[in-house]
Parts: C-alpha cells; sequence; structure tokens
C-alpha cells in the first residue's frame, strides 16, 4: 500500500469518516468484482458490500497494520459472500439443490466452467476464484485466507482436479489419457 493510502486509513482509524468513505470509494470497484466473481448475482453483491463496508467502519480502529487495509477489507468481502452463499444454499428447495462435489455433474453443468466452480465446496471455490477469476498471486491469497502458501497450492490443484473430473467426458479423458 502507498503511503497516501496508508495515511488515509491511519485517518480512518482516527475517526475521520471522509477518509475513510475515500478509502471504500478507491476500492468499490475491485470489491464489486470480487463479490460479483463469488456470488454471481448483484443485489447479492450490493448486500456483501454494504455489509463489509459498515464492518469494516466498525471495526476499523481495531486495525493493526495499516498498510494491510486492503487485505483485511477483502477478508471481510470474501466471508460476507460466503455467508451469502451458505445462506442461498440453506433455502434452496430439494429440487433445486446443487450437486455435492463428489457426484458428477449433469452435461450441461459440465459444459460450463463456472457453474462447476461454484458447486466446489466453500475454501476450494474461493481459492479458484480468487487466483483464476481476480488474478491475485498464491502468496496473496495465502495471506488473505490465513493460511500457507504451500496449502493454498495444495488446495488449488486438487480444486482443479476435481474440475477436471467434472468438465471432460470420460470418453475424451480416455482418449487422451
Amino acid at each position: 500500500m502507498n503511503n497516501r493510502l496508508e495515511k488515509q486509513v491511519r485517518r480512518a482509524q482516527r475517526g475521520d469518516n471522509e477518509a475513510f468513505i475515500e478509502l471504500i470509494q478507491e476500492m468499490e470497484l475491485q470489491m464489486y468484482q470480487m463479490a460479483k466473481s463469488i456470488v454471481r448475482k448483484d443485489e447479492d453483491c450490493a448486500d456483501a458490500m454494504q455489509e463489509s463496508t459498515l464492518k469494516a467502519f466498525k471495526a476499523i480502529s481495531t486495525l493493526k497494520q495499516p498498510e494491510f487495509f486492503r487485505t483485511w477489507l477483502f477478508r471481510i468481502l470474501i466471508n460476507e459472500c460466503n455467508m451469502i452463499l451458505r445462506r442461498r444454499v440453506q433455502t434452496v428447495t430439494i429440487n433445486e439443490m446443487p450437486v455435492t462435489p463428489k457426484e458428477r455433474p449433469s452435461m450441461a453443468e459440465r459444459l460450463d466452467l463456472r457453474t462447476a466452480v461454484h458447486q466446489l465446496e466453500e475454501i476450494p471455490r474461493t481459492l479458484v476464484i480468487l487466483h483464476y477469476y481476480q488474478g491475485f498471486p498464491l502468496q496473496h491469497i495465502a495471506d488473505l485466507l490465513e493460511m500457507s502458501e504451500g496449502a493454498v497450492k495444495t488446495r488449488l490443484h486438487r480444486a482443479r482436479k476435481t474440475l477436471y473430473e467434472w468438465l471432460v467426458d470420460p470418453v475424451e479423458r480416455e482418449m487422451n489419457g
């Protein structure tokens, strides 16, 4: 984080509401893109962003290292997005139940990588979205999710393997394998 943003975070921590608003406005597009890639629905993006902003506003004084404001904010946003997804899963009817990771998706689902990604369990799904859709480097993801870079690599590998198994036709796999 550059020196200007760090000073702005410190001002916000001291109660300068304008500084906090400016910080959020600077990151609004990135926050939207992140939320959209996780929850996919605009209304859920708005909810996640609003709730994240409110939580960050209330807790900014507890942020120990202002240089990590962006990481801290995005961690809050990811958690909010995952909460929205959990609530969404709890409200679907049995006919709309998502495929569990151990079952093979239908042919229509296999054609859509995004659908398959969203059928992954929470942590692998978040890792895939952050790395492949948002372009976050592995170390940044590790910091953001508070796990080792090795754990991120291993879980991404497993997620890719699962997606491959779901998306590649078994006949084609035999021909290429």
